[in-house]
């Protein structure tokens, strides 16, 4: 489930090809067409907490995060890579 929605940054994009999920490759026959630094796009919680271990996770929108990556992911840690705050 893609719960965690991330702006990427080209050094996220390089650290996921790097671990076999390429975002930035187009591949239109899917309707993707790749992604840039500076795009919004949700990932799954495991590849955040995988790159945030690595030291590589994007920074987070929490209002478009959804609330079950509280039972993964410290409330804390999820402030610390806030893009914008909770109302």
């Amino acid at each position: 489930m893609h719960t965690v929605c991330v702006q990427v940054t080209d050094e996220f994009l390089r650290f996921s090809k790097g671990a076999g999920n390429d975002l930035s490759t187009p591949t239109p026959l899917y309707g993707f067409y790749g992604l840039k630094e500076g795009d919004r796009w949700c990932l799954c919680m495991s590849r955040w907490l995988e790159a945030y271990n690595s030291g590589q996770a994007p920074g987070i929108y929490l209002q478009a995060t959804h609330i079950s990556v509280l039972e993964f992911i410290d409330m804390e840690i999820l402030n610390k890579f806030a893009l914008d705050q909770l109302e």
